[in-house]
């Protein structure tokens, strides 16, 4: 499968709109701040950081339009010829935020806790890659592992789903 830079970006802008937008409206919301274009939050791969009247939390949006297949795709290698890990695998993240923009399901995911079950048992999970083409010339593969999303809310503590 392939999709252009366009399409990827279109999707994550619209990721983050639609879940800036909700944690906003939340009553327990104090504040709520946009790191995506931080050097110091890209390096931990976290976009945003939420403090509610329970605590602060470091967020990371994952968007994805494929939610007819079940499946979460956990990202293993951002870049398989550079050999870049995927956010999935790094992310410092309290939770992940897992968005399908259609139909508007949001999928909260503990971290450190659901990527160390991903751990012990990624190879339970299909392997998958994507190409996306990139300016001037060329393109990157991005790899992951297709991952039920019953399995994983009935195997991670913790889960929580949204309807947005």
């Amino acid at each position: 499968m392939t999709y252009t830079m366009q399409e990827a970006s279109g999707v994550a802008r619209q990721a983050t709109a639609d879940i800036t937008q909700w944690l906003q409206s939340l009553p327990e919301t104090i504040q709520l701040q946009n790191v995506e274009n931080d050097p110091n939050y890209q390096q931990i791969d976290v976009d945003l950081l939420l403090t509610t009247t329970n605590g602060s939390y470091q967020l990371e949006i994952k968007g994805d339009r494929w939610h007819k297949t079940g499946n979460f795709f956990f990202e293993t290698h951002s870049n398989k010829e550079k050999n870049t890990p995927g956010c999935f695998m790094y992310t410092q993240a309290n939770y992940l935020l897992y968005y399908f923009v259609t139909p508007r399901t949001l999928y909260i995911l503990p971290m450190p806790e659901t990527r160390n079950w991903f751990a012990a048992n990624i190879y339970s999970f299909r392997e998958r890659s994507t190409t996306t083409p990139v300016y001037g010339g060329g393109h990157y593969t991005t790899v992951g592992r297709l991952v039920p999303i019953q399995t994983v809310i009935q195997e991670v503590q913790g889960v929580k789903y949204y309807q947005l």
